[in-house]
């Protein structure tokens, strides 16, 4: 009995190695078992007349056209280039009848033909101008013809991608997919393009009517590794900018004080530091990773024109932001009056500018390779559109010592001030008081002279 476990054993090692070569050795009878009946599965639809054969080379052979299947014409493929993410160049393009620029395409060596990627809603397959408008696709052991398709674009063929190896329903963190949401990936092998289904875990060949599978094959995949990027040439569109005026702003507040009984002439300088925000939004992120930068001039805006800072470049940290530190200051001389409190403010207006632009953006990848593409862009900028010190109503200072002063003609006056007269007379005012034993008792509102 022993024995007979240990054969059966042997021969599920076997035979699941057969199936799985590149994947972890199970550690158990139920894991055995459990991969040895989901590869049955994966491969029970299949038509096992059409797996791993060499493909006829019938040239210009007349295949009769296949409807497409009723069960696909009610799906709906994805027109965006949403699944690719911050990849925007890759993008599936519906056909027009003219190839797109940077159309993704292989040599066929074995066929000698050159062949597009494409797509009939979720199903991936090839297009080739020799066989008609139609993007020839497999499906249920049958190879299917649709002139209503789409075509894998990498624009100015900008992003990096590369085919990886796989086999037995493997595919690579980042291939490229038909669809979100479901598990078929745009493959190849050395008979020509095809589609990679995780589900059935092979890949399928259209040819000449029929659906090919192999268990061996490629994904198309883009490589997600660091870059160093370069924007340059970059045109702004002032014609288009949109200028946001915002409310003033106190940044520095100063408040000088005069306990003397006199005027006072004080020079009051304030200082301000300011963070200063300036994106250039290329419509795509930037690893963090990576070295970025900008050679550009900047926008420097008026209250009725726009100039320009000579051309600088710029090393970004993080995106493609930069924050300045700019310093500020305000000097002015203010006169405060005797026992008098007066407040000095720095006052700022923002300016926000919003401006589109156009530049040439490049890409050194991990290989050496630098590409090169047109973005199309929104710079956003930050200016002190207007600096001005503010001089607030000076205050009376809250109990503050009286002051004591001569007047206009020499004669003291206060707050109880008694003076003496000899040979008395009017001159001017009112007298402030009455007579007490030839003094006189003045009032300080009030002036009196006398001879």
């Amino acid at each position: 009995m022993k024995s007979t476990l240990v054969v059966v054993l042997i021969l599920l090692q076997l035979s699941l190695k057969c199936v799985h070569p590149s994947s972890i050795p199970p550690k158990s009878l139920k894991e055995i078992v459990e991969k040895t009946a989901k590869t049955d599965s994966a491969e029970r639809t299949l038509n096992p007349n059409l797996k791993e054969i060499i493909p006829p080379l019938v040239f210009d052979s007349a295949v009769e056209h296949e409807e497409n299947p009723a069960k696909l014409l009610h799906q709906s493929g994805e027109k965006s280039h949403s699944i690719f993410g911050d990849n925007i160049n890759l993008k599936w393009v519906s056909w027009n009848g003219t190839m797109p620029n940077g159309a993704m395409s292989i040599w066929n060596g074995y066929a000698e033909r050159l062949d597009y990627v494409c797509k009939f809603n979720c199903e991936a397959g090839f297009y080739n101008p020799s066989k008609g408008p139609y993007c020839r696709y497999p499906y249920a052991d049958k190879e299917y013809y649709a002139s209503n398709f789409e075509l894998l674009v990498n624009q100015d063929h900008f992003e990096f991608v590369e085919w990886i190896d796989g086999s037995y329903g493997s595919v690579p963190t980042n291939g490229i997919k038909t669809c979100s949401g479901v598990g078929i990936y745009v493959g190849k092998n050395k008979y020509g393009l095809g589609k990679v289904a995780t589900q059935h875990e092979a890949f399928f060949l259209p040819w000449e009517g029929d659906e090919y599978w192999y268990k061996k094959y490629q994904v198309l995949s883009i490589n997600r590794e660091s870059y160093s990027q370069h924007i340059s040439h970059v045109q702004y569109g002032i014609d288009q900018m949109e200028l946001f005026q915002h409310p003033p702003e106190t940044l520095r507040l100063s408040s000088v004080t005069n306990n003397e009984c006199q005027t006072v002439k004080k020079t009051v300088s304030l200082e301000k530091n300011t963070e200063v925000k300036t994106s250039w939004d290329i419509g795509r992120s930037t690893m963090n990773s990576s070295a970025s930068s900008i050679s550009t001039a900047i926008p420097l805006i008026g209250s009725t024109s726009v100039g320009f800072t000579k051309e600088k470049t710029f090393h970004f940290s993080e995106g493609t932001s930069i924050v300045e530190s700019i310093g500020h200051s305000v000097s002015l001389d203010i006169d405060i009056p005797p026992n008098h409190s007066c407040t000095v403010k720095m006052e700022a207006r923002k300016m926000t500018a919003d401006i589109p632009f156009t530049a040439r953006l490049s890409r050194t990848y991990i290989n050496g390779d630098t590409h090169w593409t047109t973005v199309v862009g929104k710079y956003d900028g930050v200016q002190i559109g207007e600096l001005k010190a503010v001089v607030e109503r000076c205050q009376p200072i809250a109990d503050a010592k009286p002051c004591f002063q001569s007047s206009q003609c020499g004669i003291l006056q206060g707050e109880h001030i008694f003076i003496t007269f000899w040979n008395i007379s009017w001159i001017s005012g009112v007298w402030g008081g009455k007579r007490a034993g030839g003094s006189y008792y003045f009032d300080h509102n009030y002036t009196e002279t006398g001879n």
